[in-house]
């Protein structure tokens, strides 16, 4: 455990040198993110002039905590620095497990560039190979949402704390569904965006422009493909 903190710590904190004066910036959600806003905020004390969009409600607390100044309004972002639960060769991802993925995806698609960050165990050569894929989805039907999702192929599990199911930020459910090897994960992006009751999913698909993947030995940088477009999947 004391490694791998030490490799998020790394790729969080290299990620804010992507951090220039007079940026809107992304505010991602999650442990590794955790690291780049503690020293984003050490930045912004020293003089470092941005203004910050947190993708989640923890993320907003920990920003105010850091005193990094947060924007009232917003319609465009210039970078976003964000974890991921997976990443594979391209850059694609699955994201979301910690809940935020509706969020998050709004300020990703609004981002210029998008940098992830994580440690090696992150990498992975298939999306699909080690984590769930987050599906958020309205309260309202949720029971025939998870049907149509079943009838996918994917199993998707409600998650619950106890007995009572937990809410995002935004009020919905959180379904995490089994899927295995996602081998085409364009197309399962196109079907899950075409069942009504679901509001976001966690394939973000030619988002990411860079990943910043921390390890024992230091941290390594890889950058998309340029041939390889942004997508647009909401």
């Amino acid at each position: 455990m004391a490694t791998e903190n030490a490799a998020k710590r790394a790729a969080g904190e290299k990620a804010v040198e992507y951090v220039t004066d007079d940026m809107v910036v992304g505010l991602g959600t999650g442990s590794t993110v955790y690291y780049f806003l503690v020293k984003l905020g050490e930045r912004c004390r020293a003089g470092l002039k941005i203004l910050g969009v947190p993708t989640s409600l923890a993320t907003e607390r920990i920003a105010r905590e850091q005193g990094i100044p947060l924007a009232d309004s917003w319609a465009a972002v210039d970078v976003v620095v964000d974890g991921a639960d997976e990443i594979d060769p391209h850059l694609d991802l699955i994201k979301g497990m910690g809940g935020a993925l509706l969020r998050e995806k709004i300020v990703a698609q609004a981002a210029g560039r998008m940098v992830v960050i994580g440690d090696e165990g992150k990498l992975v050569k298939r999306l699909g190979t080690q984590t769930p894929l987050p599906v958020e989805v309205l309260p309202f039907g949720w029971e025939a949402t998870a049907l149509r999702l079943r009838q996918l192929g994917l199993a998707p599990v409600l998650r619950r704390q106890g007995s009572e199911p937990v809410l995002t930020d935004n009020g919905n459910y959180l379904l995490e569904c089994h899927a295995g090897v996602i081998d085409q994960p364009r197309d399962l992006a196109a079907a899950l965006e075409e069942i009504a009751g679901v509001v976001g999913h966690g394939l973000f698909l030619g988002l990411a422009t860079t990943a910043v993947i921390g390890s024992e030995s230091g941290v390594r940088i890889i950058q998309r493909p340029p041939s390889l477009n942004r997508g647009t999947n909401p």
